[in-house]
């Protein structure tokens, strides 16, 4: 499956395209502007217009239907939309002028919603297709829904055709045809380029760790640099997960995945930025040569970690990351990683975490979270509580002893290796979705990157 089966190659509605109209629960403005037969249809069916019920409304033909009515509920969100690629019939449709609603969130919420994870499995029955409104750039809501398949993709994808190896993959395929360079630095070498914690982390796989390295952007531009943590299964190391926390840890490359997805949207909006990719990609496994509790390594920015839990891994392979990201100086510095089980515990699945030390810059993804209906939430980096990383035999532990504010602790374990940047960002996702939405299925999802889009369109604009 893919976004030529459900959004039509153009605006031009055809004869046998049917409308789409929206409205909000228990309201008669909303009703008495609709044709008068989906009126009639709605009050002979007590139609309530729950958020992302669907009502097909007939034709004058038995058996025909006419068009659909799309229940936004009390909160207008026009995400409710995703429910109409699975609920309506097959063929072409269209909205209605939404009055209020955002159109294009619409058109984006029902392209989200039509995903389906079709590698193993054929969908079972063809898809509505969206036309969109003229007044709507196709080109980019397509690009900002691929992108978010693309992220879903990659999380859904087991590991056992997702590794390093296959990450890698990903990522070539991501620079393919956007004239992005890609260098990769596997095994052995990454310990002669002074990148000894992925080395670490990533040493027990049959698949050897690398440094997947993407480049793209005009040499004037500012520097933006992503990095993304992609590690392709984490069993937890020697401190190893039970069997419902390791059930889903081939998302534990969330990150890489939404890193990706936005760096393709980047370039396809030709943002005027110098962009810099970096993806750690290990699997955190088990086997005789696998890093231990106690043990001690340098990092590439000189500190040495002490390894209090071999199940913090991430930010071990990030911390060489940023740190080969920070000596270049860029001007903003974003890392994704589905880090901490902490951020679940204070903000929940739907809802990452993110911290900055830039005001402005998180008041413009905070705004941007808003308006893209992409929730994000600032939280502090309390500086008090960095003194839980200190050991007594390193420069610092990857951990803290008293298992308190875990999402704040990683993320200030991460800020040691950032000094340089002049802005940083980092993203604690859960790049899943625990239950269905409208617009999302069970699995696999992109979390902050269409806020972050924004975002940096605003900050960066569009090269010349």
């Amino acid at each position: 499956m893919n976004l030529n089966d459900v959004l039509a190659p153009t605006t031009r509605r055809t004869r046998t395209a049917r409308p789409v109209w929206m409205i909000r629960s228990d309201s008669p403005a909303d009703i008495a502007a609709l044709a008068p037969a989906a009126s009639r249809w709605i009050e002979e069916t007590g139609f309530k217009a729950g958020a992302g019920e669907v009502l097909l409304v007939p034709g004058d033909e038995p058996g025909t239907v006419a068009g659909a009515v799309l229940g936004l509920g009390e909160a207008d969100d026009p995400f409710a939309a995703g429910a109409l690629a699975r609920k309506l019939p097959a063929g072409d449709w269209y909205f209605e002028d939404g009055g209020e609603i955002d159109l294009r969130l619409a058109s984006l919420g029902f392209l989200m919603g039509a995903y389906r994870f079709s590698r193993y499995r054929k969908p079972a029955s063809p898809a509505p297709r969206l036309v969109l409104d003229r007044n709507l750039d196709r080109g980019e809501i397509g690009a900002v829904a691929e992108a978010v398949w693309l992220a879903r993709d990659l999380v859904n994808t087991p590991a056992n055709d997702l590794g390093p190896d296959g990450i890698e993959a990903a990522a070539r395929a991501v620079a393919k045809g956007r004239k992005m360079t890609v260098r990769v630095t596997r095994g052995n070498e990454l310990l002669k380029q002074n990148l000894p914690l992925i080395h670490a982390v990533g040493r027990a796989s049959a698949q050897a760790p690398r440094l997947i390295d993407l480049r793209w952007g005009k040499r004037g531009s500012p520097r933006l640099t992503l990095v993304g943590k992609g590690v392709a299964f984490d069993t937890g190391g020697l401190d190893i997960k039970p069997p419902s926390g390791m059930r889903n840890m081939k998302k534990d490359m969330g990150g890489a995945a939404n890193v990706l997805a936005l760096a393709g949207l980047i370039v396809d909006m030709k943002l005027d930025v110098r962009l810099r990719v970096l993806i750690p990609a290990v699997e955190n496994a088990i086997a005789g040569n696998a890093f231990r509790p106690g043990d001690i390594f340098p990092s590439r920015k000189g500190l040495t970690v002490e390894i209090g839990n071999t199940d913090a891994e991430g930010r071990l392979v990030l911390a060489d990351a940023l740190t080969l990201a920070d000596e270049e100086k860029p001007d903003l510095l974003i890392d994704m990683a589905t880090l901490t089980g902490a951020a679940r515990v204070a903000l929940g699945p739907d809802v990452p975490p993110f911290y900055t030390t830039d005001d402005t810059f998180a008041d413009a993804v905070a705004a941007a979270s808003l308006l893209e209906h992409d929730p994000l939430w600032r939280m502090p980096l309390w500086a008090p509580y960095a003194k839980g990383l200190n050991s007594q035999v390193a420069d610092l532990c990857n951990v803290t002893t008293d298992g308190m504010a875990g999402s704040v602790t990683a993320a200030l374990f991460l800020k040691r290796f950032v000094t340089e940047a002049k802005s940083w960002a980092h993203f604690d996702i859960f790049a899943w979705s625990l239950n269905a939405k409208a617009h999302a299925p069970v699995g696999g999802e992109a979390q902050g990157i269409r806020a972050l889009l924004m975002a940096l369109k605003q900050r960066y604009g569009v090269a010349d």
